[in-house]
C-alpha cells in the first residue's frame, strides 16, 4: 500500500494549497472530536456531580463550538482531498489513453478493445475510489485516532493500556483477509474486462447476431461470464465484511476491560472521577469507529493496488516503433529494398523490391494472404521490416519523424471510421475545417450531390459508425477525408470495393486527374480497379512474382492470368 501511494505522490506537488487546507481540516476534525470526548468530564463532574449552575450555560457553548469545528474540518478535508483525487484520476486517464494510442498496431491487434476500455474506465475507477474517497476516510480517521488516543491516555494511562493492548490481536486476521481481497479484486477486474469485451463484440456485430439468430447464444455466453463475475464479487464482499465482526469483538472486549478496571478506580480506589471515567469511555467508543474506517479503507486499498498493477502492465508496455527526427518536406520517391516482414513464425513479406515516383499509380494484386496489406502496413510504419528497408527520397524511412511522415501518407481501407459528428468534421478529421475545401473534396469523391440533400448539408451529424450512410457513401467520405489532407502518397486498400461501377469509374477518374501530384498505391481484388496503373505488382505467398502493366502481365505472367480469368 505504501508503494501504491508513493507512485502518486509526485502528482501532489501541483496541489500544495489544497493539500494544506485538507490537512488543516483533518487536524481540526481530530482536535474537535477529541474535545467532544474531553468535554464529557467537566459536563459530568461540574454539572451533574457538583451541580454547578453556571457551568450548565457555559459548557454547552464549548460543545457546540467543538461540533462546529468538526463539521468545518470534515468539509475542508473531504472536499479538497476529493478534488485532488478526482483531478489526479482525470490526469491518469488522459495519460493512459495517450500511451495506448501511441502503442504499436501489433499491441492493438493482440488486445481486445473491450479489455482496453475496461482498463481505462473500470480499473482507473477503482483507483479513483481509493484516492478520492478511501484516502479521505483513511487519513481523516487516522488524525481522529491520534486525537482520541491523546484524550484516552490523558484521562487514564492505565486504562488506556488495558483497552488498546488487544488491538494488535486484530491485525493478523486483517492482514490475511486483505491479501485475499487483493487477489480476488484482480480476478474481478479481469472478469469485468471479459464482460466489457463481450458487450463490445455484441454491439459491434449486432447485424450478424440478428442475421444468424444468435441472440440466445450471445446471451448465454454473457450470462455465464456475468455469473462468474457475480461469484467472484460475492467472495470479495464476504472477505470485506469479515472485518466488521472482528472489530466488533475487539471493541466489546476493550469496553468490558475498561468497565471492570475503570469501575474499580471510580468505586474502590477513587483514582478516577465519574466524569473522567465517562470521558475515557466516550473517547474509547469514538475511537472504535475511525479504527473500523481505517480497516475498511485498508481493505479497499487492496482493490486499488490490484487495479494499479493492471494499469502498470499497460503503461510499462514499450513503444517498439520509434520515431526519427528528420522532417518530411515532400515525398517524390519511395523505394522498397529486399523488404521482409514476419508476424511471429509467419513470414508475410519476402524480399519485396519496388520503386514508385510522384505521378505514378502502382497496383497491388494477388490472392488473399499474399502480402499486399502487409506491405501497406510497412509503408505506414505500423510495423518495421524484419529485414530490408524502405527509402523515402533515398533516405531510410526510420530516420523520419513518424507523425510528420504520416501527414504525407493517407490510406483509405475497407474498414471505414466514421465519427459521430458532422460530415464536415469527418472529412477534416483531426484538422482545421476549411468549408470550401471540404465541399471541393466531397465533389471529387463523387458524394457532394448526396450531401446537399441532407437536412443540414455538410453540417449534418452522422450516426456512430455512419449507420445513416450506405457502405459506398461511407467509402466516399473516407476518400474525401484522404484528399482533404493533400497527401504525397495515397493508398487505396480495397477502397472502392463497396462502390458501384459508375461511382468507381468516377473516383478513379478523379485519382487519374490528381495523380501527377501523388504517388498512388491501389490494393485491389477487382482487376478493373488497377487496369490504368502504370505498374502492377502481383503478390503470391508474400513475394512479388511478376510486375508490369496490364497488357504485359496478361501476356507473360501466369499468376496474373489466373487472377484475370477469375475476375
Amino acid at each position: 500500500m505504501i508503494e501504491f501511494f508513493k507512485e502518486y505522490l509526485p502528482y501532489l506537488k501541483n496541489y500544495k494549497g489544497k493539500l494544506t487546507l485538507a490537512i488543516f481540516g483533518m487536524i481540526l476534525v481530530s482536535v474537535s472530536t477529541a474535545a467532544v470526548a474531553y468535554l464529557v468530564k467537566p459536563v459530568m463532574d461540574k454539572i451533574f456531580v457538583e451541580q454547578n449552575l453556571q457551568m450548565l450555560y457555559i459548557l454547552p457553548i464549548f460543545v457546540v463550538l467543538a461540533f462546529l469545528g468538526k463539521g468545518i474540518g470534515a468539509f475542508l478535508s473531504s472536499y479538497y482531498l476529493t478534488y485532488i483525487g478526482e483531478d489526479v484520476v482525470r490526469i491518469m486517464k488522459d495519460k493512459m489513453l495517450r500511451h495506448i494510442v501511441a502503442l504499436d498496431l501489433d499491441f492493438h491487434l493482440n488486445k481486445h478493445s473491450g479489455e482496453l476500455i475496461s482498463r481505462i474506465t473500470n480499473d482507473i475507477s477503482k483507483i479513483q475510489g481509493a484516492i478520492a474517497s478511501d484516502a479521505v476516510n483513511f487519513f481523516k480517521s487516522l488524525f481522529t485516532v491520534v486525537g482520541l488516543l491523546a484524550v484516552v491516555i490523558y484521562q487514564s494511562p492505565k486504562l488506556a493500556l488495558f483497552s488498546v493492548v488487544i488491538i494488535p490481536v486484530a491485525i493478523f486476521p486483517i492482514t490475511i483477509i486483505s491479501k485475499k481481497i487483493k487477489k480476488l479484486s484482480k480476478k474481478s477486474q479481469e472478469q469485468n474486462s471479459r464482460l466489457t469485451s463481450s458487450l463490445s463484440e455484441i454491439f459491434n456485430n449486432y447485424e450478424m447476431v440478428k442475421a444468424y439468430n444468435a441472440q440466445e447464444y450471445e446471451l448465454k455466453r454473457f450470462e455465464k461470464k456475468n455469473l462468474d463475475y457475480f461469484k467472484i464479487n460475492m467472495k470479495n464482499v464476504k472477505n470485506q465484511q469479515l472485518l466488521a465482526p472482528i472489530f466488533e469483538v475487539v471493541g466489546a472486549i476493550s469496553i468490558v476491560a475498561v468497565i471492570i478496571v475503570g469501575g474499580r478506580e471510580v468505586l474502590v480506589t477513587h483514582e478516577l472521577t465519574t466524569g473522567g471515567f465517562f470521558s475515557f469511555l466516550t473517547a474509547l467508543s469514538l475511537l472504535l469507529d475511525p479504527l473500523k474506517r481505517i480497516s475498511n479503507s485498508y481493505s479497499k486499498f487492496q482493490v486499488a493496488v490490484a487495479a494499479n498493477e493492471r494499469i502498470k502492465e499497460i503503461m510499462s508496455h514499450p513503444i517498439m516503433i520509434t520515431s526519427g527526427l528528420k522532417k518530411v518536406d515532400t515525398i517524390d520517391e519511395i523505394e522498397a529494398k529486399d523488404l521482409c516482414l514476419r508476424y511471429g513464425d509467419k513470414e508475410a513479406v519476402k524480399k519485396v523490391n519496388f520503386k514508385a515516383k510522384k505521378g505514378e499509380m502502382i497496383g497491388l494484386v494477388g490472392d488473399s494472404g499474399g502480402g499486399k496489406s502487409s506491405v501497406v502496413n510497412l509503408l505506414l510504419r505500423f510495423y518495421d521490416p524484419t529485414s530490408g528497408e524502405i527509402l523515402i527520397n533515398s533516405k531510410n524511412m526510420r530516420d523520419f519523424d513518424i507523425e510528420d511522415l504520416r501527414e504525407h501518407i493517407c490510406v483509405v481501407s475497407q474498414r471505414i471510421y466514421i465519427v459521430n459528428d458532422t460530415v464536415a468534421a469527418n472529412v477534416a478529421y483531426g484538422k482545421e475545417q476549411d468549408r470550401e475545401k471540404i465541399v471541393e473534396v466531397l465533389k471529387k469523391a463523387n458524394i457532394y450531390d448526396y450531401i446537399k440533400t441532407l437536412p443540414d448539408g455538410i453540417d449534418t451529424v452522422l450516426d456512430e459508425a455512419g449507420t445513416n450512410l450506405s457502405g459506398g457513401q461511407r467509402q466516399r467520405i473516407a476518400i474525401a477525408r484522404a484528399l482533404y489532407r493533400d497527401p504525397d502518397i495515397l493508398i487505396l486498400d480495397e477502397a472502392t470495393s463497396a462502390l458501384d461501377n459508375k461511382s468507381e469509374v468516377s473516383i478513379m477518374q478523379t485519382i487519374e486527374e490528381l495523380k501527377e501530384k501523388l504517388i498512388v498505391f491501389i490494393v485491389a481484388h477487382r482487376l478493373t480497379t488497377v487496369e490504368n496503373s502504370d505498374r502492377i505488382l502481383v503478390f503470391e505467398h508474400g513475394e512479388i512474382v511478376c510486375q508490369g502493366d496490364m497488357q504485359e502481365l496478361k501476356k507473360s505472367c501466369e499468376s496474373f492470368k489466373k487472377l484475370y480469368s477469375l475476375s
